[in-house]
């Protein structure tokens, strides 16, 4: 298991089921542009492809490869919302904000299946989300965030007793799950290269192994590498978790998390479906929470183990197949084949960190894992932003972001003091 390849893609069943391009080329010189984007995950080139398709000259950097950090390893369910609740957003931003907040996330995943269905990107999309309780408190939360949807912002979510989510998954573990259709999921590296070359098909430049030393701000800022610099109209900072030393007021509002993800070895088709009967992804609701889903290969991908350090937990293989075989012990024969993880960025109240450090220069972060559909809505707005359509954009800057506590040197530690306490918590019920 590996999260810091520094040449090439991290191992992981994503890598391996996946043709991989050969390397871009890295910057050499000074380029110049209309926009500047740092990164080549899902943000940086949603917003690249939208600015090209209407007429910017645009260069994307990368310091490794296309999708290499959470775009490339993620847990690949698309969910409808925020990383935060919707009852965090109403305290945060008014009713009405928190209403069109909502309201974008719905456009932004309808955005998401329109772009793989016009580009052709193949990455397995597959519909429908399952949260499920598993003490009571989480049914009574869920049932009244399913009434609550419905009446304040017009959402459809089924309510599944275990009865009826038994016929589609085979776990004894939960209570019952809160349906919804709307949601997914997807290869998410599939999924990041398609964009590549979807961005690339209408003039996209992308360098790879460009890594951004520093930015330099201005009426034309500037992204330099140790090769080369980008001259821009505007700039685009979509490094999330990777962001480090480019715009130190935006890294104490963001803290890195690791996560991991295993992919069992192939079950057959058959015990694959018995498994989850309607290919849907699942995710419980504690707060360190297990998430899985079934592969194109009949593989389960199992996720959670999220860890609050800077280190990857140890034994981590065999309490990932512990983890597993507590919701499905029919799996007691099954090994893990591929471990892997990674970094998502997170803020201090989960909330989605989009906006503007100066006029010229944009930035989107804190996805707080629930990034798949937002960050390629993230892309739109800030694209449309840059357009001259900052509406969108506007409402998100109006989310108020608190620092993390500690400074660098404190503020992981503090975390990982809290968290314990909410892991506690979900192991009382």
């Amino acid at each position: 298991m590996s999260v810091d390849a520094p040449s090439d893609y991290p191992p992981s069943w994503y890598a391996a089921s996946q043709p991989l391009p050969p390397p871009r080329a890295a910057l050499q010189g000074t380029a110049r542009a209309d926009v500047a984007v740092l990164g080549a995950g899902y943000t940086g080139l949603t917003a690249a492809l939208a600015l090209a398709e209407q007429g910017y000259r645009v260069t994307v950097l990368e310091a490794e490869r296309v999708g290499w950090g959470a775009s490339g390893r993620n847990g690949g369910q698309a969910i409808v919302g925020y990383g935060c609740e919707q009852d965090t957003l109403e305290r945060l931003v008014g009713d009405a904000d928190a209403r069109l907040l909502f309201d974008f996330s719905r456009d932004g995943m309808q955005m998401l299946k329109q772009r793989i269905a016009r580009h052709g990107i193949d990455c397995d999309w597959r519909d429908g989300h399952a949260s499920v309780p598993i003490h009571p408190r989480q049914e009574r939360a869920l049932r009244a965030d399913i009434e609550r949807m419905a009446q304040r912002y017009d959402y459809p979510l089924e309510w599944w007793d275990r009865a009826r989510l038994r016929q589609e998954l085979a776990s004894e573990r939960y209570l019952g799950a809160m349906y919804d259709a709307a949601s997914g999921h997807l290869h998410p590296l599939a999924y990041v290269l398609g964009l590549a070359r979807a961005a690339e098909a209408v003039g996209v430049t992308v360098h790879e192994h460009s890594p951004v030393l520093r930015l330099e701000r201005g009426p034309r800022p500037v992204l330099v590498t140790a090769q080369g610099r980008v001259e821009a109209e505007f700039v685009v900072l979509a490094g999330n978790a990777w962001l480090q030393g480019i715009a130190p007021e935006l890294e104490t509002r963001m803290m890195p998390v690791g996560t991991y993800i295993g992919a069992t070895e192939p079950l057959g088709e058959a015990r694959a479906r018995s498994l989850i009967r309607n290919d849907m992804a699942v995710a419980d609701v504690n707060w360190a929470l297990d998430y899985f889903r079934l592969s194109r290969d009949h593989r389960l991908l199992f996720g959670g183990q999220a860890n609050y350090s800077a280190l990857p937990p140890p034994g981590l293989r065999a309490s990932m197949t512990r983890r597993m075989r507590r919701v499905f012990p029919q799996l007691a024969d099954v090994s893990l084949e591929y471990v892997w993880g990674g970094y998502i960025d997170i803020t201090r109240n989960r909330a989605p960190h989009w906006g503007r450090l100066t006029p010229n220069v944009y930035f989107a972060q804190g996805f707080s894992g629930h990034g798949v559909a937002s960050t390629c809505l993230a892309g739109e707005v800030i694209a449309a932003a840059i357009a001259g359509q900052a509406g969108r954009l506007d409402v998100f800057e109006r989310i108020p972001h608190g620092i993390f506590p500690g400074g660098k040197a404190l503020r992981m530690p503090l975390l990982v003091a809290a968290m314990s306490w909410y892991k506690l918590r979900d192991l009382l019920g």
